[in-house]
């Protein structure tokens, strides 16, 4: 697969950008990685620690954010900001993601009155940032840590990079200090963590898989660098291994694992240019997927599956994967 399609998934599926998506996922070293055989069995548990309003967080990677006051004016440069905020009850000031067009967001309507940050996702224009005078800029460090210069001694700007469901769950019980929302906050991690328990007692042994791509050139989403593909190995048979930044699978090696549910993210680059599931249709080995032959080929919202990454979506994830893996 080329070096920039993979590029694109590794965001963890970070985010379409006009023409082009990029970043990198970080690997999961922490010893509840769903990816690990132990992390695979391990019950998920609900109890939920009380959050603590603070004006001051260190969050799990060492970024420390300091703030005179609540922040209300947030502008967020990566969706995972987004879904925070709507499990918060707050709106962005401004945005490049689309995932609160969705309707368990914002919908469409809504979304549309949220201001649109020029630049795309890899090139935010700083100046447009600083336009609606933010209190908080977040983004995603490997990507945006470049803009902390243009935006230092006007704004506080925080870099995420999230490797896994726990680091969501952190940044959420974060912001949600932050911004005084503890209740909040409290709430959203208590409904996911509830839905990923009830998922892991109904564990399907179908085989699943989650391929992302925007042609006949695809990847496959791997537990240690896509947050969503990290849930997988708690609720199904999810036998898929990272290959770094060059390896890929083949359609011959997929048709080896009997694939019973196949999720297919299709990645716009512009304007929409079809399914990728219809294109890789053309390849005879297609057919002969056992999800292929029965009709268990899902094609996802890559705005939620692939770039929301937060508890909303992950949710979101949570509910559509056990439907189709019943």
């Amino acid at each position: 697969m080329p070096r920039t399609a993979l590029r694109v998934r590794r965001w963890a599926a970070i985010a379409v950008l006009g023409g082009l998506l990029a970043g990198c996922g970080t690997e999961n070293t922490d010893t509840g990685d769903p990816a690990s055989a132990a992390g695979a069995e391990a019950r998920t548990p609900t109890e939920v620690r009380p959050i603590e309003v603070a004006t001051r967080i260190t969050d799990a990677r060492g970024v420390t954010v300091s703030l005179p006051k609540p922040p209300e004016k947030i502008v967020c440069l990566v969706a995972l900001c987004d879904d925070i905020l709507v499990e918060l009850g707050m709106t962005p000031t401004a945005t490049n993601s689309q995932v609160l067009a969705h309707p368990e967001f914002l919908g469409e309507e809504k979304a549309a009155e949220i201001p649109v940050v020029p630049g795309g996702f890899l090139s935010p224009e700083a100046e447009a940032i600083l336009a609606h005078q933010p209190d908080l800029v977040i983004g995603l460090e490997d990507t945006h840590g470049k803009l902390a210069p243009a935006l230092k001694g006007a704004t506080v700007f925080w870099p995420l990079q999230p490797g896994s469901w726990q680091d969501s769950v952190g940044y959420l019980r974060d912001l949600a200090a932050l911004t005084g929302r503890t209740e909040r906050g409290e709430q959203a991690e208590k409904a996911f963590r509830t839905r990923l328990a009830k998922a892991e007692q109904q564990k399907s042994d179908r085989t699943a898989l989650i391929i992302y791509g925007s042609d006949e050139n695809f990847g496959v989403a791997t537990p240690t660098t896509d947050v969503a593909a990290g849930l997988f190995p708690k609720i199904s048979h999810y036998p898929w291994k990272s290959r770094g930044v060059d390896g890929s699978y083949s359609l011959e090696e997929i048709l080896a694992r009997d694939v019973d549910v196949l999720f297919v993210e299709t990645l716009s680059f512009g304007a929409p240019d079809g399914k990728l599931s219809d294109k890789l249709a053309k390849n005879p080995l297609w057919s002969r997927i056992p999800a292929v032959r029965n009709g268990k080929v899902i094609e996802v919202d890559s705005e939620v599956w692939a770039k929301g990454r937060g508890t909303r979506s992950l949710g979101l994830v949570l509910d559509e994967a056990t439907a189709a893996l019943r």
